[in-house]
Order: structure tokens, then C-alpha cells, then sequence
């Protein structure tokens, strides 16, 4: 199938790549265009000059870019995706990003005679790079199941979760669990190590029970060891966080342990750890 991917960061690079990979003709396009024609050199098909110019003929377009921002931009300038992709096509938005601009984008592209679906994901870099992600959905049944045989290229699970909106307030409800479960374990881990417990043999034993999770065994290690230089940014994470706190004023939902856990961020930020991944909440009792 012909499609096109915009924006070429952590994610989009791999996962365009695993498209390329998968028999699809692909066509790229990112800020940079360094970027894009090193992937190119990497995995072969096309890169364009535009957005528009990149989603032309092509039955679905993937975007993967920073905010609500950057997505009105790519998706909706003059050389936007919607102005190059012609009618019947699908937009597939793996941004994470909020569900008021998944729902301004589906209303303009209906307009066009376009499908739009918010399908941001979870799984971070690694799961990128190992086309494992799972995609949380939002938009109609049937354009749904025409992307999701494609999106198998660099996701594992992809699950549609409601109207257009859906998919990116899943997210944040993933999102809420993280920052929870993350700082849990810098408490429980920090325990530990003051306790004098072998971190090895805790971590065999009670992943086994009711405290197991994939934060805990993908991440104790580097926790344990004050190691934070890879996955998923804090600097990213407060975004999103910032993203759930609109969503939650809205409705009225409090969120006061999430509230908590965004303002331990925030201290890392301004330690400069910008960069660090969100395990890095640890490192709060290892001054």
C-alpha cells in the first residue's frame, strides 16, 4: 500500500521504518530533511519536501509529532497532510495530544471527504524500535479496520476505543497510571536499599505477586543503579501529564497523587533532568 508518515522522531523513524519493512511504499517527510533522507539511506522508499506533497495518492497518512501544535501545522497548513491527501484517504495520528484537536481535525477532514483516526500509542522508544506498541483509538468502525492491518507493521495490540477524542483520553488515563505506578516503586525501591535488601532477589519475588507490573521489570535495574539516560522523557511525561490536568478541569475529575507525582517533575526538570526517563523519580531520595 502507498502511504506516507510525517515527522521522523524517537518514534516515527522506527515506525516508519517497520512499515517500509513490510512491503508498504512509503513516503516521508520530517522538518529536517537531513533526517529524512538518512532514513531513506536506512530503509529505503521516498522522502517529500511537504507534508501535502508527501501524502499525495496515498491511501493512508501516519503522523507522529510533538503537541497540538505541531500537529495544526502538519495537518492543517496550506502543504498540510489534508491538502495533499485525496478523498477517501485516512489520516492515522499517533501524536499525543489532546482530544479537542482530534476532534477539529476529524470535523475539517469529513468536510474534505477524509477519515481521520487519534491513535496515540503506548510502549515508548524500545517498543518503536521493536514494533510493539499498543495504539489506543478513536474514530469510526470501519475506517478503524482498514488501518489497523497496517498499523500490525510496528503495533502489537491496537484497540478501538470509542469516537474521535477516544483514543487520545485513553492515553492520558495511561498516562495517570504510569506517573502512579512509577513513583510506588521509587518509594518501595528507595525502601529497599535503605532496608539492605538484595534488589536482585526482591525484584524475582514480588514481580511474581500482586506488586508486578512492566514498570518494575523493565526498570528496576537502572533505578537501582541511578541509571535514567533512556526511554521515555520526563520532559515528554509533564507534557502529557499537562494534557490530562485540561482534560480532568473539564470534567471535574481531581487527580491530587497525579498533581503530587507532576510536581516531583517538575524538581528533576529544574535539576536538569529534562531528559531523563520517567523512572528517574528515584533519584529524588538519592541526593
Amino acid at each position: 500500500m502507498k502511504v506516507a508518515f510525517i515527522g521522523l522522531g524517537v518514534m516515527g523513524y522506527p515506525m516508519a521504518g517497520h512499515l517500509q519493512k513490510a512491503g508498504h511504499d512509503v513516503c516521508v517527510y520530517n522538518r529536517s530533511t537531513e533526517k529524512a533522507k538518512k532514513w531513506q539511506s536506512e530503509y529505503g522508499g521516498t522522502f517529500a519536501q511537504t507534508p501535502a506533497l508527501a501524502a499525495k495518492e496515498c491511501e493512508i497518512v501516519f503522523c507522529c509529532v510533538g503537541n497540538d501544535e505541531d500537529v495544526r501545522q502538519v495537518v492543517l497548513a496550506e502543504q498540510g497532510i489534508l491538502a495533499g491527501m485525496p478523498k477517501g484517504g485516512i489520516l492515522v495520528d499517533h501524536t499525543t495530544a489532546s482530544a479537542n484537536i482530534a476532534r477539529e481535525i476529524a470535523e475539517i477532514a469529513t468536510s474534505q471527504e477524509q477519515h481521520f483516526i487519534d491513535a496515540p500509542v503506548s510502549g515508548g522508544q524500545a517498543g518503536a524500535e521493536n514494533g510493539v506498541l499498543t495504539v489506543m483509538a478513536g474514530g469510526d468502525a470501519e475506517t478503524f479496520a482498514k488501518a489497523q492491518p497496517i498499523m500490525a507493521a510496528y503495533a502489537r495490540f491496537s484497540q478501538l476505543m470509542g469516537a474521535v477524542g477516544s483514543g487520545q483520553l485513553a492515553k492520558m488515563v495511561n498516562q495517570i497510571c504510569i506517573a502512579g505506578v512509577v513513583q510506588g516503586l521509587a518509594e518501595a525501591f528507595n525502601f529497599a536499599e535503605k532496608a539492605g535488601l538484595d534488589s536482585q532477589a526482591l525484584v524475582e519475588t514480588i514481580s511474581k505477586g500482586a506488586a508486578g507490573s512492566w514498570q518494575m521489570e523493565n526498570r528496576y535495574k537502572t533505578m537501582f543503579a541511578g541509571e535514567y539516560d533512556f526511554g521515555f522523557a520526563v520532559d515528554w511525561m509533564r507534557k502529557d501529564l499537562a494534557i490530562a490536568f485540561d482534560e480532568a478541569k473539564k470534567n471535574d475529575v481531581p487527580l491530587p497523587m497525579t498533581k503530587m507525582v507532576d510536581g516531583f517533575y517538575q524538581e528533576i526538570q529544574e535539576s536538569g533532568g529534562n531528559r531523563w526517563d520517567t523512572s528517574s523519580l528515584i533519584s529524588r531520595f538519592k541526593k
